[in-house]
């Protein structure tokens, strides 16, 4: 049954036993919402809109407390669902604390509401980590998961992946040892300048984009770029572009993120979280696509350079090793298990640059592994971008998730169904596909 709230366009205070936040002055809410609002007890914002005619499900998630909600999410307010969350502006990387927070906002939540029948984890990018560990370590609270955009590979494997991009770049593009690869200054806007103008300079010669071909395919980056969407693998100077706009060439390159959190990441856990030693890249090569194997060799040979000879060159470069201590909390901040136990949905569109779609792989192998396959549907989305979706296609994985929660089973989970349910909404592109991701080679 749906709950009705008797006061609307207030704020409400937690319990005082639940101790967990000061509240601050009434935020604005549409006609009929209600807005639940404070801090948690690090000072963390949290934030839930709660429609009048509530029907007892809340969505939490990371990235909700500051500003307006998107169009899917208002549409899910409208519908009849709590929304809300907190901010990641205290924890950043500290996964752990943010899992503790989206439990501690619920816990204000169901102080000032009244326990709701069930709650859903929900977010993007490292919010869809949070979602999915928060899901996986508390499932006496979390009924659901949707983690959109997630480096659910987990925290130490995907920063060891990065690292071989860049230091594949690194060895190849930059012999002097120049630029940054495990020591980020924190100068980062100059160590991204630098990055981008060396990457740049050897774009434009057939020697620089084999190089970069091969740090992108052992990197496992997508040959998907805002401007180059799905080239086609026979065409090696096409599919080279896609990569080239992912690692530095579209809003948000891949090695700018790599310099700004590898930066904060190696300050927040007091060491290097990160190492290659004992990696052979002749190896990482092989464990790449067949079409990204053969983008690269036909740019070779047409640069005239011997992949061998360079590969060799990277295998002979000195290693970075890491800081074992910094490992062990990196790991502890959220390395995830499989041992799922709520019905989760990921969300991921195929050419994410920060987020790489292999790691889904990764993730899915773990929960095989866990036994744990029947609560997993992955869905994919044909687009480049970290995190770029339309409102309907995050609605349509949402319907997804809520269905399978009321009917306990599967339902309409292929693209093609998606797709239909997406389009209905009328909210944006409907742009789902078959898809599996290549296997995640760190």
């Amino acid at each position: 049954m749906p709950r009705t709230l008797k006061t609307t366009r207030i704020v409400i205070a937690a319990a005082a036993a639940v101790a967990l936040a000061t509240i601050g002055a009434p935020a604005m809410a549409a006609e009929g919402e209600q807005v639940i609002e404070g801090r948690l007890a690090d000072s963390t914002a949290y934030r839930f809109i709660v429609p009048s005619d509530w029907n007892g499900t809340v969505f939490v998630n990371l990235d909700f407390a500051g500003g307006r909600p998107s169009g899917a999410q208002q549409e899910l307010v409208d519908r009849g669902y709590a929304y809300g969350g907190t901010t990641r502006n205290v924890t950043g990387w500290r996964l752990g604390d943010a899992v503790d927070n989206q439990i501690e906002a619920l816990d204000a939540f169901t102080a000032a509401v009244g326990a709701p029948d069930r709650a859903i984890a929900m977010g993007n990018s490292m919010g869809g980590m949070i979602a999915a560990a928060t899901g996986e370590l508390h499932p006496d609270r979390i009924d659901g998961v949707l983690a959109a955009c997630g480096g659910l590979s987990g925290t130490v494997s995907q920063w060891n992946q990065k690292l071989d991009t860049v230091f594949v770049l690194a060895q190849l593009l930059d012999p002097a040892g120049e630029l940054p690869v495990e020591d980020v200054p924190a100068d980062i806007e100059g160590a991204r300048s630098a990055w981008l103008t060396a990457l740049a300079q050897a774009q434009q010669t057939p020697e620089g984009r084999a190089r970069i071909a091969l740090a992108a395919a052992i990197g496992q980056l997508p040959a998907w770029s805002q401007r180059i969407a799905d080239p086609d693998p026979h065409d090696p100077y096409a599919y080279q572009a896609a990569w080239y706009g992912a690692l530095a060439g579209d809003p948000l390159p891949y090695i700018g993120q790599a310099m700004s959190s590898r930066h904060t990441s190696t300050i927040v856990f007091g060491g290097m979280p990160s190492w290659n030693t004992g990696i052979d890249y002749a190896e990482q090569l092989r464990k790449a696509s067949p079409e990204s194997r053969r983008v690269v060799a036909e740019l070779y040979e047409a640069a005239g350079l011997s992949l061998d000879t360079d590969l060799a060159t990277v295998n002979a470069g000195e290693r970075v090793e890491s800081d074992p201590a910094a490992v062990e909390r990196f790991a502890a901040s959220y390395e995830f298990t499989g041992d799922i136990a709520v019905p989760t949905v990921t969300l991921n569109n195929v050419g994410d640059q920060i987020s790489t779609v292999a790691q889904q792989q990764e993730y899915e192998e773990r929960v095989t592994q866990a036994g744990n396959a029947s609560l997993l549907r992955q869905t994919y989305v044909a687009s480049a971008g970290h995190c770029n979706f339309t409102d309907a296609e995050t609605l349509a994985a949402t319907q997804l998730l809520l269905d399978r929660l009321d009917n306990g089973h599967w339902r309409s989970a292929n693209a093609t169904q998606l797709n239909r349910a997406a389009e209905e909404l009328g909210m944006g592109e409907a742009r789902f596909l078959g898809f599996h991701p290549d296997r995640f080679n760190r």
